[in-house]
């Protein structure tokens, strides 16, 4: 016997956020979203995979055209509701004016539940009371779903709520243009109530979500652990032909080693938006947020909480590379070229009795050659930046539904202000941890990094779960 797929029909009036819907629950962003009543004509099926195998299934419909004849028709034809509603639907397939209610009420002729929708920022009209009613009468499994997509949150919810529990089991309030992932998960949660023999099935596909999630939460971890291992060991290296143009090789170096790091990033940052299924993320962040600055940017260090002496350890007096190692191979012993050099970088940091955060090194080497290296990190305040930048990118992610099109809605009057970063809510011991694993990786110690690897992961797990608990994404 076929396994049957759980499958909901999501109706509405045109234009009441339909497809919105359908779009957040099913976590896909091709679903056409329009401001324009009656775009969508047609049934369209979008199917929610886990691991290869369909969950469930959710029915984007047409808005009701003929809503009144539509009543009438089911109101004079008594009977069984699958046989009332095939009628109907052979009666007026051949009139035109019929299409939209034929093609809307098919799906719940093969049986599929109803998720209606329904615009709570304005007043219940006639025309909403008669759509309740032919839902009703088909006697299926049936839910509400008030959209709050408007700013005006709750001036007509109490009088939607109570019109809408004459009609249907259950009645949820829902923005899906800004659902997280909790309150999808609530939602499904909320269908099972709505028929007990849809219950053992919904709660197999709520299960298949939550462990989904978990795995997209350790995927996402083995990212920022991949990219760390990247960044950790990366180094970049050019000839010079004479001390005269060593200060503009090391800008040029330094400049391809901090486009390097920041591709790197962003590929990372790209990678944890698919994970999360993300196509179309046209966010824009908050004027706040450290994720409008550059990596590099000592600003946004010092909003991540880092003291103004770990801003200048890790970014070294010279403005060079953050954190990064500063070698040179000349021909001989130069000691003018040391001086220069290797004074101009240290001399920040040294001035402060800390270890310098870059270093530079004369080696001699066969008459006329000379090499200028930058990296490997020589601390890690860098890699801790990163993981805290990539906490912020996914609490964003995470954040954004699948349905929102436009930019993002903030607050655009905020200051910045120095909030730590969640790598700073990390115990000692924890910290300890990570140190101990940033020094396996940037000696390449394949041992030592697979057996704190599985440690690391689990602590970046538990820090995305905290995040994913939060009501307002990071800045």
């Amino acid at each position: 016997m076929k396994e049957r797929i759980p499958a909901f029909a999501v109706i509405g009036h045109p234009n009441e956020g339909k497809s919105s819907i359908v779009s957040t629950l099913a976590e896909d962003d091709s679903v056409r979203i329009s401001p324009i009543p009656g775009e969508t004509r047609r049934c369209r099926e979008y199917p929610v995979t886990v691991d290869g195998r369909e969950v469930i299934r959710f029915i984007d419909t047409p808005g009701f055209q003929q809503p009144r004849a539509t009543l009438q028709y089911l109101s004079d034809n008594t009977g069984p509701e699958p046989e009332m509603l095939a009628d109907f639907i052979t009666t007026h397939r051949p009139d035109p004016d019929f299409f939209d209610e034929c093609e809307l009420l098919s799906p719940l002729a093969d049986g599929a539940g109803i998720i209606f929708v329904a615009d709570g920022s304005r007043p219940v009209r006639s025309v909403d009371k008669i759509e309740m009613e032919i839902l009703r009468l088909t006697g299926l499994p049936r839910m509400a779903v008030i959209n709050t997509k408007e700013k005006n949150r709750g001036e007509f919810l109490d009088e939607w709520k109570n019109e809408a529990l004459k009609h249907f089991n259950t009645v949820r309030i829902f923005d899906a243009q800004r659902a997280t992932y909790a309150e999808r998960i609530d939602l499904l949660e909320s269908l099972k109530s709505i028929d007990p023999d849809w219950q053992p099935a919904l709660e197999e596909v709520i299960e298949a979500f939550k462990n989904d999630w978990d795995q997209r939460l350790t995927d996402t971890s083995n990212i920022l652990i991949n990219l760390l291992s990247q960044i950790s060991r990366y180094s970049t290296r050019k000839s010079c032909p004479d001390e005269a143009r060593i200060p503009e090789v090391k800008k040029s170096l330094l400049e391809t080693y901090q486009t390097d790091i920041d591709r790197m990033e962003n590929a990372a940052h790209k990678d944890i938006r698919k994970r999360f299924k993300h196509n179309i993320f046209n966010f824009e962040f908050p004027p706040t947020s450290v994720l409008n600055d550059d990596l590099f940017s000592k600003k946004s260090w010092r909003l991540l909480g880092l003291k103004q002496w770990q801003v200048m350890a890790a970014a070294g007096a010279s403005g060079g590379a953050v954190g990064a190692k500063i070698d040179l191979a000349a021909a001989g012993h130069s000691l003018g070229l040391f001086t220069a050099i290797g004074g101009i970088i240290g001399a920040g940091s040294a001035a402060l009795g800390i270890k310098p955060a870059a270093q530079a090194r004369v080696k001699g080497l066969p008459l006329g050659r000379m090499e200028i290296q930058v990296g490997p990190l020589k601390n890690n305040f860098l890699l801790y930046v990163l993981i805290d930048r990539g906490f912020i990118y996914f609490s964003h992610v995470i954040n954004w539904a699948h349905s929102r099109r436009d930019t993002s809605e903030v607050d655009r009057t905020g200051q910045a202000c120095g909030k730590p970063g969640m790598t700073s809510r990390w115990s000692a011991s924890q910290r300890k941890l990570i140190s101990r694993f940033f020094k396996a990786l940037q000696k390449e110690d394949s041992i030592k990094t697979g057996i704190l690897k599985p440690q690391v992961t689990t602590l970046l797990q538990d820090t995305l779960k905290e995040i994913s608990l939060l009501k307002q994404p990071l800045e």
